[in-house]
């Protein structure tokens, strides 16, 4: 199984493994499943913190990275297919993990139900 986390599921699986079911922390801890993080997401990451609206230490995508979690860059396809999704949701991050999730074929884990609007996969951490 492929698996792409979004930012606050990346954020608990690193501070809060608590808020995750006893199944995503399993899917995600598998190492027969390829978990990945998208640069997306640190970008996100980086500017929330930068506003204060997130306080965590430097190094989020170290941690990622040293946690096992696969580093997702963003191709040119992912842009075009984020370009061309439905208005359903405004938000640049997360239609790039919707676009990631489409082009490569991962599940994407979310609590966000904007992303049963799209033709992705969606696994709800709780």
């Amino acid at each position: 199984m492929n698996l792409l986390l979004d930012t606050h599921v990346v954020l608990w699986a690193l501070a809060a493994p608590q808020r995750l079911s006893a199944r995503v922390q399993g899917l995600i801890t598998d190492p027969r499943h390829t978990v990945a993080i998208s640069a997306a997401t640190v970008w996100e990451v980086e500017i929330k913190r930068r506003l204060g609206k997130l306080r965590l230490p430097d190094g989020f995508a170290t941690e990622c990275l040293d946690r096992g979690f696969d580093e997702l860059p963003i191709a040119f396809t992912h842009a075009e297919v984020a370009g061309r999704l439905p208005r359903h949701h405004d938000d640049p991050f997360d239609r790039m993990l919707i676009a990631q999730a489409v082009v490569e074929g991962y599940d994407v884990v979310t609590a966000d139900a904007t992303f049963h609007h799209y033709d992705v996969r969606v696994i709800d951490p709780a």
